[in-house]
């Protein structure tokens, strides 16, 4: 079906516009599209008035082909065709299409009367479609206005959330930079510590405290001082010598570390002064070496930088702490070796010279730790002519083993005094040792020699067994069983042995320090002393003695450090003329 207008002026343009728009609404254009439909077409017809002639609007109604097989759509086709002297002038056809869901109506059916009444109902009939188009407009400006107010909001939980993980990343860094200065720090605190106990190590390793002194800058430069000055006071306490920094001064009066630089240090448990006169562009750090009596003297650093970390100087303070332990042991232990060397060379006296035997004795203090030992040999006449020999050895070292060696020296020459044989000797001694001090035990060795006599009697206390030389040459060692050792909670009679000793021969007593290696044992070393012992010339043996007892010392001992005392008496008939 088909409807034309022919368009001269503004009422054939009015009526055909009202026309439109009521054919478009039997044909079930929705409102908004048939709105639009007559919007445009008005655009149009106002285009053909301004050009002027006359031109045709044709509608008419038909199908189109969808996007689905066998699918068809009503749609309704508005053509203006222009005036003769308009389309001689170009100007080409207008076409617009429009989509009808419902059947298309009878287009002829209806017309609009050209009457205002009719025009002014006709475009009171186009103001509900307006009317329409405005209440759509306003539900969507509701829906537009709706959704901005939910993208503000989701803009403003996405400002929030950014403002949030922002303030998480911040935390994050934050954590982890604290990790990393936590990781640092604590690798700082390792480093000290690893420092701390192996510097600790070396200076306690020595007993000497003039080594301590020597080994402590060695261990602080360069990594934690550039210069390192230790002022030790004199044992009476006096404080003598070159001029020191005024804070050394401070700190050996004081007891309190001092630092001295034109800024404060702020170091923890240190007293800040002023720099020092001799030294005005450096820091100086002061520390003294304490103990519970008074300082021992001051340890003076300078940085190896422009200062100090404070962690660094508290492990300097500590540092210097275990410093004055060790050089305040190392002194205590040379006094008290010095007490016990004097009086282990007091007690060991000079040997006797009777008539027709020959000694000779060395003593040897041990090369590590407390080198004085209770060690000790004795020789010394009875009353009915007799001598007495003997090699003892006490456990334990220093000043308490060397003072119970001189009671068993003493002891024993007072037993002596009322005769009695070697056994009987040692039997007394291991009463008297276990009663006076029964924590402590010894070793011991006696033979008796009697120049109307041709034999010797001796008897051995859990000590290693007498080597005797025969004039030809021949040693063998008196291993016939021994009591035990000294002291032990045991009741014990030490039994006496007998050999004959010829004129020429050689006795040798000895403490295990001798003969007695850790890697090999004791028998190794008594062998040793028998094959050496064997290898010399009688001749040797009569004329020197005392080179003889040296002759036996170099080869026993040339083959390692002692860590135990060495003594050794040589005893020797002389041949008769």
């Amino acid at each position: 079906m088909t409807r034309t207008w022919q368009i001269a002026g503004v009422v054939d343009a009015a009526l055909a516009r009202i026309g439109t728009a009521r054919l478009a609404a039997a044909c079930g254009v929705p409102p908004v599209e048939r709105t639009r439909l007559t919007a445009l077409l008005g655009a149009q017809l106002r285009l053909c008035l301004a050009k002027g002639g006359t031109w045709r609007l044709t509608l008419d109604t038909g199908t189109v082909s969808l996007a689905t097989p066998g699918a068809r759509q009503s749609v309704l086709h508005a053509v203006v065709t222009p005036s003769p002297e308009a389309a001689a002038a170009g100007q080409p056809p207008w076409r617009v299409t429009v989509p009808c869901p419902e059947a298309s109506a009878d287009l002829g059916a209806e017309t609009v009367a050209d009457d205002p009444a009719g025009l002014a109902e006709a475009l009171l009939g186009a103001d509900e479609d307006t009317a329409l188009v405005l209440e759509r407009l306003t539900e969507q400006e509701n829906l537009v206005e709706f959704h901005r107010e939910e993208l503000q909001q989701t803009n403003q939980g996405v400002v929030a959330l950014h403002a949030e993980l922002d303030a998480a990343g911040r935390a994050q860094r934050e954590a982890f930079a604290a990790e990393r200065k936590a990781r640092t720090e604590a690798e700082n605190a390792r480093r000290r510590l690893t420092f701390l106990a192996d510097a600790s190590a070396v200076l306690t390793a020595s007993l000497d405290h003039h080594e301590i002194v020597r080994r402590l800058p060695e261990l602080l430069v360069p990594e934690y001082a550039s210069d390192v000055d230790i002022w030790l006071f004199d044992q009476d306490g006096d404080r003598p010598g070159p001029a020191h920094p005024a804070a050394a001064v401070v700190a050996a009066r004081t007891g309190r570390p001092q630092y001295a630089a034109a800024h404060p240090g702020g170091l923890p448990g240190v007293d800040d002064q002023p720099p020092s006169a001799a030294a005005p562009d450096r820091p100086l750090l002061s520390i003294p070496l304490p103990t519970r009596q008074a300082p021992l003297g001051v340890v003076t650093l300078s940085p190896p930088g422009e200062r100090w970390d404070p962690d660094d100087a508290v492990m300097l303070v500590e540092l210097t702490r275990r410093t004055s332990i060790a050089i305040d042991h190392a002194q205590r232990y040379e006094h008290n070796r010095d007490i016990a060397e004097t009086l282990q060379r007091a007690l060991l006296t000079e040997l006797p010279a009777p008539p027709g035997l020959v000694m000779a004795a060395r003593y040897l203090p041990a090369t590590h730790g407390l080198n004085i030992g209770g060690d000790w040999y004795d020789a010394f006449r009875q009353p009915d002519g007799g001598v007495i020999v003997v090699v003892g050895d006490v456990t334990g070292h220093g000043l308490h083993a060397a003072v119970m060696m001189s009671q068993l020296r003493t002891a024993l020459r007072a037993y002596a005094v009322d005769g009695g044989s070697p056994g009987q000797l040692l039997t007394r001694l291991h009463v008297f040792l276990h009663h006076l001090q029964p924590d402590l035990f010894a070793t011991a060795v006696i033979a008796r020699f009697h120049p109307a006599e041709t034999t010797m009697t001796w008897a051995a206390a859990g000590h290693p067994p007498p080597v005797l030389r025969t004039p030809d040459g021949r040693v063998r060692t008196l291993d016939a069983r021994p009591g035990a050792m000294l002291g032990i909670p045991l009741r014990q009679e030490i039994a006496d042995h007998t050999v004959p000793v010829p004129p020429g021969s050689t006795l040798a007593l000895y403490t295990d320090g001798l003969v007695e290696r850790r890697a090999r044992g004791i028998d190794p070393g008594i062998a040793r002393l028998a094959d050496t012992l064997g290898s010399f010339d009688a001749d040797r043996l009569d004329t020197d003695l005392e080179g003889a007892a040296d002759g036996i010392l170099h080869p026993m001992l040339s083959d390692s450090e002692r860590d135990d005392d060495v003594c050794l008496l040589l005893c020797h008939l002389s041949p008769t003329g």
